[in-house]
């Protein structure tokens, strides 16, 4: 394992001036790009040149600002910026596995995820075991020949799960495949390719940007990978084209530089809150209390001063108290009855009806994920404490728990 590093003075430490000496680097609004001779555009056409741009589905300088960003953000060797988190993931698996080959995955996935895997890429020939990624017998076990790709999320969606990077990258390279991290949930708090895996992903739609109001996403690796991805000839990212727009480009590179204030905030007041909900005895998954099963070893694999994550999981036991609890806690202003995550405002939507519809349900069974699970997004509360008065009171409400 390499060295600790802060990943937030990375990040503030990468400077990018503007044409005019502007502090923020000027935003390049355009889909193509004029060259001074015939010999130079077939030059770059053939490959990519330093300080050259032929066309913003290769690359346009916005979208390298951000992507020079990310990888330092990651230790990553070199980054790419895309129009969703799916299309990071997509684009990985695409380009690390052909017909006929493996992925063994985490059965405790984003449900979008889980449908790729197990849907979408078996119409191409590319099939999914998934497996419980606690259990490092049964992960060796679905590992075959065949295996390309080990995937996880660092924190698992919606469970809050805690990936053994290290234990997945040994079991990983020992059968030859690439361990691929999503890791959405924990930007700052984990550094999977310093943990030893291959390829970091992430739905910047979330905590990265910060603000829900864009779709955007990242893959980072080796410059090796990232060239892969945009080969000419055979890059899927350079072939389905899920281009970032520049514009949103610029204001994600604006809102990383936050990003560590956002995260300290979004852990300490979904620690407070998990807090309070177990102790009232609720059942509550949050990998920053000492009851949860992974809690040293987030400790021994995240980078220190940021805390635990933004998102906890909560169970009341059934679909009828999860609606009923989530609609008064909107009411009362406590947050927002929607998906997604990383907004400055509390989210909160139950996970088994919506963004892990996707599972089977006798699977979402056996795994845990029962009706009357709630997934919040833990918000940037100036004051937690009150926030916590007015969720106590709606919980001492008849009929609501």
């Amino acid at each position: 394992m390499k060295p600790r590093f802060d990943p937030a003075t990375e990040i503030q430490n990468f400077l990018v001036f503007g044409e005019f000496g502007d502090v923020n680097p000027s935003i390049c609004d355009s889909s193509t790009y004029t060259f001074l001779s015939v010999a130079k555009m077939e030059e770059v056409f053939e490959h990519e040149l330093e300080g050259c741009f032929l066309y913003s589905r290769h690359w346009n300088p916005t979208n390298r600002y951000l992507a020079a960003a990310l990888a330092r953000m990651e230790d990553g060797e070199a980054a790419q910026v895309m129009a969703s988190g799916m299309a990071a993931i997509s684009t990985t698996l695409l380009q690390l596995c052909s017909a006929g080959d493996e992925i063994v995955s985490g059965r405790t996935i984003y449900g979008g995820s889980y449908a790729l895997l197990g849907n979408l890429l078996p119409r191409f020939g590319i099939t999914t075991r998934f497996v419980d990624l606690g259990d490092p017998a049964a992960v060796r076990a679905a590992m075959t020949d065949r295996t390309r790709v080990l995937y996880c999320e660092s924190l698992s969606n919606p469970l809050l799960e805690v990936a053994d990077i290290p234990a997945l990258a040994g079991i990983a390279h020992a059968c030859g495949a690439r361990l691929v991290v999503d890791n959405t949930f924990s930007p700052l708090i984990l550094s999977p390719l310093r943990l030893g895996a291959d390829v970091v992903v992430h739905s910047m739609t979330k905590f990265i940007n910060g603000t829900s109001d864009c779709v955007a996403g990242c893959v980072v690796s080796t410059h090796d990978f990232i060239a892969s991805l945009n080969d000419i000839n055979r890059g899927p990212s350079m072939l389905f084209g899920p281009v970032l727009d520049s514009i949103r480009a610029a204001n994600i590179l604006k809102n990383l530089h936050s990003l560590h204030v956002r995260m300290m905030r979004h852990s300490g007041n979904a620690l407070h809150l998990a807090e309070r909900f177990a102790d009232r005895g609720l059942p509550v998954h949050y990998p920053g209390l000492a009851a949860h099963p992974q809690h040293a070893l987030l400790a021994r694999l995240m980078n220190p001063g940021y805390g635990c994550g933004g998102i906890l999981a909560l169970d009341v036991g059934s679909k009828e108290l999860a609606d009923r609890l989530m609609l008064r806690l909107q009411e009362e202003k406590v947050g927002y009855l929607a998906v997604s995550l990383g907004y400055f405002k509390t989210l909160f939507s139950a996970p088994g009806h919506s963004t892990s519809s996707e599972i089977p349900a006798e699977e979402r069974a056996r795994i845990g994920m029962g009706d009357g699970l709630i997934r919040f997004s833990v918000g940037l509360d100036n004051d937690i404490g009150r926030t916590w008065q007015t969720i106590r009171g709606i919980l001492d409400e008849p009929q609501v728990i």
